[in-house]
């Protein structure tokens, strides 16, 4: 064993060792600037499609697959991460994923055609789902409970302002270069990600002899693949209807995870689950995963729909919308740190409260304002606003949900959060696109000019948000302060 034990139990004494706590700062300072790295990759590919479609003679279903391949490859992958942190050493685990991520995007960045280039998304993709979850177990297994607010913080702005800069780099890149130069970019900085990964990435957690169950790995794979895969055509589908292939994965995926599930707690019982449930006895982490669902799929209905009024409705450029959507993001980033400190001295609850009432007023005024008369401006309030009350949930839910498990289920924890956020923006993707098409459609039947049809499409959609978002506020209230965090009035130093 090569790391001091109190680094890796939580409940151990913690260690004051300068040398130590430089280490353990070191190696989370690391995992956050990569998993920063491939979340903003991520949300690069929305706004590359027309230019993709033209240049690889491909269609929009095609090229919607590179969306949707890496998307389903994050839901397959991700929920086996609980067992591959407890069965491996922290360094080796990162080094892969990065190493995956690099290797995807240069892939990418090569790609003389469309197959080749859907093959990188999903190796890109194999990465990107270790990271994340990687990054949160290691928080909590390193952190102590009074700073973990802060750290948490931190991580906030990687879930958070990755999303919102990706498109408006896509439009800087995409309005003077090619497509493929949105991976050249990338390359470097991975590149350079993974090699500060091997100068400084250290073993921080003790491996211990986890056995994996197959079945489960398959029926995790039918059950969240298939789920992931059927939301995300219904999303392409629009207003269409549902091909048959879609409601079948659908069922498929529905199936499959009532087994993962039923097979879970049966190996639970001897600890050999591959993504052992038992956190949804703890009552705060089950709130919190229902409200980072409604989170999700407001931050992807945000991410979505804004772009789609700006553009086919009020007539702006790819480049002015992802302006528009940048200072939003870049305050949620900037409030993310005085946001954990906040946490770590009046815990959550008093910042969640406030922060879905935002989100869920936002999406109110949305939901009855909007039209083609709406100005720039409005919007650009509006967005401002929703990413305030979107960064006061954020941070606060990471730190109540995981805090409240106990030290052995944090990798499971971390991993359901992970999958949480795929599916839910799957699922957000899918019920907003196709009720915005669906009321479209149906106004421009009854002979409603188009932009009129599709602002209320949009309205439609952001109004079932904010219904959701609705019952985010009634959630906040029961969300309680884990058991070992410092009191009120405790100041982190």
């Amino acid at each position: 064993m090569t790391d001091d034990l109190a680094t890796r139990h939580p409940d151990a004494p913690r260690a004051v060792d300068p040398a130590l706590a430089r280490r353990n700062t070191a190696v989370i300072w690391v995992l956050i600037v990569a998993a920063f790295v491939v979340i903003l990759n991520e949300t690069v590919m929305g706004v590359a499609i027309p230019h993709l479609m033209e240049d690889l003679a491909i269609t929009a279903v095609a090229a919607q697959w590179l969306t949707t391949a890496f998307l389903l490859t994050m839901s397959v992958v991700i929920p086996i991460t609980g067992f591959l942190l407890r069965r491996f050493h922290t360094r080796p685990i990162f080094l892969t994923a990065m190493s995956l991520f690099v290797a995807g995007t240069l892939i990418a960045a090569l790609a003389p055609g469309f197959e080749v280039l859907l093959l990188a998304r999903v190796v890109q993709a194999c990465g990107t789902a270790i990271m994340l979850p990687l990054l949160i177990t290691t928080v909590m297994q390193l952190e102590p409970p009074e700073t973990r607010g802060r750290r948490m913080g931190s991580i906030s702005v990687v879930i958070a302002v990755a999303p919102a800069i990706g498109p408006t780099m896509s439009g800087l890149i995409l309005s003077v270069l090619p497509w493929r130069f949105m991976f050249v970019f990338v390359l470097p900085i991975a590149a350079a990600v993974l090699a500060l990964g091997w100068r400084l990435m250290r073993n921080v957690t003790e491996p211990t002899d986890a056995p994996i169950d197959v079945l489960s790995v398959i029926l995790s794979a039918l059950g969240f693949g298939g789920l992931v895969f059927g939301l995300s055509r219904i999303g392409e589908a629009g207003g269409d209807g549902v091909p048959a292939t879609t409601v079948a994965a659908l069922a498929v995926g529905a199936v499959a995870l009532g087994l993962f599930v039923w097979r879970q707690i049966v190996l639970q019982r001897i600890d050999d689950a591959l993504l052992d449930l038992r956190t949804f006895r703890v009552p705060t982490f089950a709130v919190s995963i229902v409200m980072f669902a409604i989170l999700m799929m407001s931050l992807f209905g945000m991410i979505i729909l804004l772009p789609l009024f700006m553009q086919g409705v009020l007539g702006l450029s790819v480049l002015q919308s992802g302006l528009l959507l940048l200072p939003g993001g870049l305050l949620m980033g900037l409030c993310a740190p005085g946001i954990g400190r906040a946490v770590d001295r009046i815990g959550p609850r008093p910042l969640l409260i406030p922060g879905a009432a935002l989100v869920a007023g936002v999406l109110w005024t949305l939901a009855f304002t909007m039209s083609p008369a709406t100005p720039w401006w409005a919007l650009l309030a509006c967005h401002v606003v929703l990413s305030a009350g979107l960064a006061l949930m954020f941070t606060p839910l990471f730190a109540a949900s995981l805090g409240s498990l106990p030290p052995h289920l944090y990798a499971y924890g971390s991993a359901t959060v992970s999958t949480v956020q795929q599916v839910s923006g799957a699922a957000g993707t899918a019920l907003f696109v196709s009720t915005m098409a669906a009321v479209a459609a149906s106004r421009t039947a009854t002979g409603v000019d188009e932009l009129a049809a599709q602002s209320a499409g949009i309205r439609a959609a952001y109004l079932i948000a904010a219904i959701l978002a609705s019952g985010a506020v009634v959630a906040a209230f029961f969300i309680q302060r884990p058991v070992d965090a410092p009191g009120p009035g405790h100041a982190a130093h």
